[in-house]
This record gives structure tokens, sequence and C-alpha cells, in this order.
């Protein structure tokens, strides 16, 4: 743990646990930046936020609300973290009162929203009278410094593998960051680069928030964060968070976007079998998840390459169901499938390793 890191709760009011919770979830298993002190989430209160997430305690308080957190907590969190992803990035009504709670307690805000916090008039002046900040993440550079895009990516001497999924809110950031983990302690230097929110909230040295970034720049600015990774680091892989999915109808952009920007040699496919329908289509909520073998056909138009890895979100399956699949999935595709969270991502470390390693 870094001796500087700051310390901070998460709003996940009826979310932790939850797809909609990604950037909670996240910001639990791994973060850099922060030291989390609890989550604020009535309808988990008084449960460990470890247990709730991955079946084991990690001794993370759920309080019921703000109050409840700031009157328990030994010391004041410097910030308090939006910790849901909604649909268009929209704040919920109601969090405006759980966010005013700790602006009047004190507590600087920091969100991944598309609507900013600091364009609020009202929370802007309670921010002012209470001498903290509203940090909006979710925001692309100034126009004059976007960066277009250039080809750079395929010229770099390193390898470059995304997490692709086969929907969004699935595990993409989470399987590369542990990834990322595991190829760096094989003595693989390995830099990640991030392309969401959660992933920037977390302490990732490199990446942007894709989403927010304007169509004309949005693959240049990857491509520049990958080149910069790249320059500054000279690592021989760099893992790149996906976002959204090649099929998804809502999420087309991002996905092609990664792989316009990486040229990558390879892609680690993340899929959950026991989900049906798409995430974040509340309006067409019908609409199928994609399959292994749909995804992997886009990736190999779109990405100029193949899938080297399976890795699952065990999410509406049992332990049996999920060792189930794996030896199924291992048959059928011929490809290294794991549940890295509770597998570890060795079986996939190994795949990339023999095909891109074994003779350096």
């Amino acid at each position: 743990m870094r001796a500087n890191m700051e310390t901070a709760i998460i709003l996940c009011e009826d979310g932790f646990g939850t797809p909609a919770g990604k950037t909670a979830a996240g910001l639990v298993r791994h973060s850099l930046r922060f030291k989390i002190a609890g989550i604020v989430d009535s309808s988990k209160a008084g449960k460990d936020a470890g247990e709730v997430l991955d079946g084991r305690k990690n001794g993370m308080p759920i309080f019921s609300s703000v109050n409840d957190a700031l009157s328990k907590l030994q010391e004041k969190p410097e910030f308090m973290i939006i910790g849901i992803a909604t649909i268009g990035g929209m704040l919920p009504d109601e969090f405006r009162q759980p966010v005013k709670d700790a602006i009047e307690g004190g507590v600087s805000m920091m969100s991944g929203l598309h609507e900013w916090l600091g364009d609020d008039e009202e929370l802007k002046a309670l921010a002012v009278k209470n001498g903290v900040r509203l940090v909006d993440i979710r925001k692309e550079p100034p126009l004059r410094k976007l960066h277009k895009y250039k080809d750079l990516a395929r010229k770099l001497d390193c390898i470059r593998i995304p997490i692709l999924g086969t929907d969004a809110a699935i595990g993409k950031r989470t399987t590369a960051v542990v990834l990322a983990k595991a190829m760096n302690e094989r003595g693989i230097k390995t830099a990640f680069v991030a392309t969401g929110q959660t992933g920037l909230m977390q302490g990732s040295k490199y990446g942007i928030p894709l989403d927010a970034i304007r169509g004309d720049y949005v693959v240049g600015e990857l491509e520049n964060a990958i080149v910069t990774a790249y320059n500054e680091e000279k690592p021989r892989l760099i893992i790149i968070e996906g976002q959204g999915a090649l099929s998804h109808p809502a999420y087309v952009t991002g996905s092609r976007a990664i792989v316009s920007a990486s040229q990558p040699q390879a892609v680690v496919l993340q899929h959950a079998p026991g989900r049906k329908y798409r995430s974040y289509t509340d309006d067409v909520p019908h609409l199928p998840v994609g399959t292994v073998e749909r995804e992997s056909e886009l990736i190999r138009v779109f990405g100029g390459c193949d899938v080297i890895g399976i890795t699952l979100n065990p999410e509406s399956m049992t332990r049996e169901q999920v060792v189930k699949t794996i030896a199924e999935y291992e048959e059928k595709y011929k490809l290294p499938t794991c549940d890295v969270l509770v597998d570890g991502p060795d079986k996939v470390a190994d795949a990339i390793i023999k095909r891109f390693f074994s003779k350096n």
C-alpha cells in the first residue's frame, strides 16, 4: 500500500455487488490511489464488502448512509466516490442527498459520470461553502491538446493485448489488472492502459476516459496513451482495458476504437456464460448477450488477430457450473479458459508467454 494514498468511501446505494456497481467493485479489489474505508449501501448495511463481492471478508464495512459512515469511521475520509455506472452517465436522483450529506460533512466528491458534479450550481455552492472539491474524472482534454490518429501502435516494439468482451459491465478491467500484475510477477515487464473512469480512479498511470472523447479524436487519444506508456516504461507487453463489445449495438465505438488504436497481436475475451441479455439496455431489455463464436469472428475482422484465451465472469452460476463450463470451452475452442478471480490468470499468462516470449 502506498504511503500517500488518499482515503475514500464509496457511494453505491442499492448497487454494490451488481453490474451497475462495477466502479465500486473495481476500487474495492484494486486501487493504487485510494485506501477505501467503506461502502455506503443501505441494502447491504452491516455486511463485509469483500464477502458480498467475492465471498471472502476483507474487513471493509458497508454503511447504511453517509452520516452513518462519517459517525463510525475513526478518521474522516478525504473523498466520497460515486461507485456506480449508470446508463447515460447521469447522477441518480436518490444519490443527490447523500452527495450533499458528504459535502456538508467536509468530504470532497469524485465522480466518473457524464453528468459533471462541478457543473451543478447547488453542489458547487455547497462545495465552496464547506471547503471541499468536486472532481469529475470523465472529461476530455482541451480541443487543441487532443491527438489525432497517426498509426503509431503497430510500430511499437512490444506486444499489445486488449481485454475485450461479449458484453458491457462483464469484468474486462478486472481481468486486465489481474493479468498485468501476473505478467509482471513472471518477469514480463507489462504496462496497463485504462480506457474508463474506474481504471483512472484506481490510479492507472496511463489511459483516457474513452467514451468522453469526441469521435474525431478518440482513436488518436488512446493511441497516444499507448505510445506514452511504451515510451516511458519500455514494456514488453501492454494490456489495454476493453469497453463494451464489438457486437454490442449501443457500445460498438468503444471496442472498435480500442482495436484501431492498439493494433493488437492477440485478444483475451471476457464472457459471462450465465448472462442472457445485454447490460445497459433498459429500453430494449430483450437483446441477447454476445457469443464467444460471434465475438471471436468480429475480433478477427476488426482486430486482425485471434483470441488467445477466454476469461469467465461467473455471475448467475455455481462454482460447479463454472468448472464444467471451463472444461467444455477448453475442449470446444481449444483455448485456455478460467475465472481469474478464483482460478488466477496462469492459464492465459502461460499462453501469452508461449506464443510471444518463449524464444526471448
